[in-house]
């Protein structure tokens, strides 16, 4: 059975709109380090599928495994394996937000800060390369961003949302989610999210807001074996 883009959507990314962030050997590719810190394989690869991953990442090498594939070698380190979800969009009250300004890559900096201190989820020197980020400042400040991250055809990831503690409660991560969520419907795709499981708060947030449980996922970080 053929399975859905969005079952594997970091593969279907680096094999489509991301192409030019991806670094390959053989069926395993992973976005280059300093954009995404993400690696998958072929949809139904085999055992033997780890043998590029090790070519492609190096012994030693910790790393971040998405989508579906086979367990990894048993003399390889399991570092995480965590629960996640998926959602879609199934009718967010999608917005533009008249006070969110486009982020570059001059706000880099701000942005690292921002994650450090509410850590929302991977976010690189060059993340911002992967799509709109908006932010809202407060006195000159970043207090919240959101901004796009997966890109496969049809389908645009929301992701980076957060807001600085002292800021909370105040609705601006829904103001910019929805914003997004509006520039990537404007391109006619589809709008979705990634989330950890436990991260019931956001989960429940996102639900009320018109996105809808897709399937649940796992995330992988192994460390490489050596040869």
């Amino acid at each position: 059975m053929t399975k859905h883009p969005l079952d594997n959507p970091a593969w279907h990314a680096l094999h489509g709109p991301h192409k030019r962030f991806a670094e390959a050997v053989g069926d395993a590719v992973r976005y280059q380090v300093d954009v995404a810190p993400f690696l998958t394989v072929h949809p139904g690869a085999g055992p033997e599928v780890w043998a590029d991953v090790a070519a492609l990442a190096g012994p030693g090498a910790v790393i971040a495994v998405t989508g579906d594939g086979p367990p990894p070698p048993p003399h390889w380190r399991l570092v995480e394996d965590a629960d996640g979800v998926q959602l879609v969009d199934r009718g967010v009250s999608a917005r533009p937000e008249p006070e969110a300004v486009v982020l570059t890559a001059d706000d880099v900096p701000a942005m690292l800060d921002l994650v450090a201190c509410t850590r929302p989820g991977p976010f690189k020197q060059r993340t911002i390369e992967l799509g709109t980020y908006l932010g809202l400042r407060r006195e000159g400040r970043l207090v919240a961003m959101a901004g796009e991250r997966l890109h496969l055809d049809g389908w645009t990831e929301i992701s980076a949302v957060c807001t600085d503690p002292a800021y909370r409660g105040q609705g601006l991560a829904t103001r910019l989610v929805r914003a997004v969520a509006f520039g990537i419907r404007e391109r006619g795709e589809t709008p979705l999210l990634h989330a950890a499981a436990t991260n019931v708060g956001a989960i429940r947030l996102y639900e009320t807001m018109g996105f809808e449980l897709r399937r649940r996922t796992s995330f992988r970080v192994v460390e490489v074996g050596a040869r």
